[in-house]
């Protein structure tokens, strides 16, 4: 049965199905050959149940904030603050480029939203630096993924639903880990610029700088509605997530008055269809969990990989290992909910941290998320700037590189992402 269904799986992905087509096809194909008694009653139970929980609503909700910022002007504002302050640096443009995708991600909690806003933007200026294509595209869809983990994090809400960790406690502990990779990754780009021999730009004067940083200030209000508002009680994360748009509606009708209604109605429309393809995704990999369940599939192939009684580090290397693997080919959403249950009694018994085991495998959802073949950033890179798939993807090992040392560092230094979470308790 398994063979059949990774032969289903794979013939589709490569025949260019939408994931939202080839989950459920490849699920409804092996039930049909192999379980032809069964009830898809049961089935179409399964999907509703995966998306039956109360805090998913955050999931529109974070993506509709995120439409608005993007349709308006709060990107180029936030890329000018940044680049008045930073820009005249070794590596200026490329570190302007990450810095504003790790607040970007703060703001909208979307890693397509944050390669369409700032990559358009900052894209030309590297190139016109003298940046080659490669590097830049590799660094838009990389720093990008850290929106997959700063919060609002999308992968943080699924992960809290799917593996019953508190989200707010969640999104406290990716803040550490994403602000590492953001260090990281401009220490790269400050090598790669000495090594390319790619000069600095004119500083800012303080007047420019000034008035960039006060049209920007405004923007300073996401974070406060979702890591303060849940942190001081005064919001559930769902609540912070409808704080957030009404937050990003007022900001630019009434205070960067650049919305218009066609703006908000394309959102809108954007907003539907990304969260519609996140849910079908959802209650898919809910039903794909089942499946497995049902046919007894982890009992046959985890104790001989796992083995009885898995020391933490073991447990932890072989999750990370699967992730990485499955959200090579498939969107990290659907990896999480088929394999969180998977190793869920072995999680229950080792001893591994649930909040650190969390962050580490919303991690690698945001590796990913750019990770050939089959990265959604990488997609989302050729569509916007019509570019070849190769070109894309060039550049990218050495960003791979450091996000899996990242992980590594976080297995060995904990307290990066829990310092926080216990502070805050």
């Amino acid at each position: 049965m398994v063979a059949f269904l990774l032969i289903v799986f794979f013939v589709l992905l490569f025949l260019g199905v939408p994931f939202v087509v080839l989950i459920p096809a490849a699920i409804i194909g092996t039930c049909l050959l192999y379980i032809p008694g069964v009830d898809f009653y049961v089935l179409v139970q399964q999907m509703v149940s995966g998306v039956r929980s109360p805090v998913l609503v955050a999931i529109p909700l974070f993506i509709l904030a995120a439409s608005i910022i993007t349709s308006g002007e709060s990107s180029n504002r936030l890329v000018r603050a940044v680049k008045a302050s930073i820009g005249h640096l070794r590596g200026g443009l490329p570190i302007c480029t990450n810095i504003s995708s790790t607040l970007f991600g703060a703001v909208s909690g979307s890693t397509q939203a944050t390669v369409a806003a700032i990559g358009q933007t900052m894209r030309p200026m590297m190139l016109d630096a003298g940046y080659s294509s490669s590097f830049t595209l590799a660094l838009i869809i990389n720093a990008s993924d850290i929106a997959y983990l700063i919060p609002p994090s999308i992968g943080a809400i699924v992960y809290g639903v799917v593996a019953n960790v508190s989200v707010g406690r969640l999104f406290l502990a990716c803040v550490g880990p994403g602000l590492l990779i953001s260090l990281l990754f401009s220490i790269y780009c400050v090598i790669y610029s000495k090594v390319k021999h790619i000069e600095k730009l004119p500083k800012a004067d303080k007047r420019e700088r000034n008035k960039a940083l006060r049209e920007a200030f405004w923007l300073a209000g996401f974070p406060v509605i979702v890591i303060g508002g849940i942190y001081s009680g005064l919001f559930s994360p769902t609540e912070a997530a409808a704080v957030s748009v009404a937050y990003a509606y007022l900001l630019e009708v009434v205070v960067y008055r650049s919305m218009t209604w066609d703006k908000f109605k394309g959102g809108l429309l954007t907003t539907g269809w990304i969260t519609g393809a996140t849910f079908i995704l959802i209650g898919a990999g809910q039903a794909f969990s089942w499946l497995l369940s049902y046919n007894q599939i982890p009992q046959m192939i985890l104790p001989g990989l796992v083995g009885l009684n898995p020391s933490p580090a073991k447990l932890v290397i072989i999750i990370n290992i699967a992730y990485f693997l499955f959200c090579m080919f498939v969107s990290p959403v659907v990896a999480m909910y088929i394999l969180v249950p998977i190793f869920a009694p072995y999680v229950a018994s080792s001893g591994v941290d649930p909040l650190l085991l969390g962050v580490l495998v919303v991690l690698q959802g945001a590796i990913g998320s750019a990770t050939p073949p089959f990265g959604c950033d990488i997609f989302t890179a050729q569509l916007n700037f019509r570019r070849p798939y190769f070109e894309v993807i060039r550049e990218v090992p050495p960003f791979i590189i450091i996000l899996v040392l990242t992980c590594v560092i976080l297995y060995l230094v904990p307290d990066i992402a829990l310092l926080l979470p216990r502070l805050a308790m």
